[in-house]
């Protein structure tokens, strides 16, 4: 008996003002995008703390992806930008946890762009698909408090 195809978790974290919407809008359009993605909404990228990251790796997910409002759009100010400079620190934690930095994808996405939503998920989970499941999980690395 043959094994059944590798289908990546991935876990979507999205600004509410934007990216959500722009799901929303993809959905409404009946824009196809891989079904293993789930979303999270939350009301600014910039509250995303990197530790939600991790948990998400720790609990079984074999890609993240970030989805912010494109620059000079965020509705609190700067949330995004610091979005953005979290990213980069994660990239290089999640290095050292033995997580390949093209698992964990940041983007702009705003509310009109439904399509590129479905293109940036896509993309990462054809990606993903490729690599394989993740071989490591966090809490192996770090361990639990």
């Amino acid at each position: 008996m043959t094994e059944p195809a590798f289908e990546p978790r991935i876990i979507g974290f999205l600004c509410n003002w934007c990216s959500y919407a722009g799901a929303d809008k993809a959905g409404a359009a009946q824009v196809p995008y891989p079904p293993h993605v789930h979303f999270v909404r939350v009301m600014c990228t910039g509250r995303i703390d990197p530790h939600f990251v991790l948990q998400a790796f720790a609990q079984g997910a074999d890609g993240v992806v970030i989805l912010a409002c494109h620059p000079g759009d965020c509705h609190y100010k700067e949330g995004n930008l610091r979005a953005l400079q979290r990213h980069r620190l994660l990239l290089r934690l999640l290095g050292q946890l033995g997580i390949g930095e093209e698992r964990c994808r940041f983007d702009y996405v705003s509310a009109a762009e439904g399509d590129k939503l479905a293109a940036v998920v896509g993309d990462l989970v054809k990606m993903i698909r490729a690599a394989g499941p993740l071989p490591v999980r966090p809490e192996q690395e770090i361990g639990r408090d």
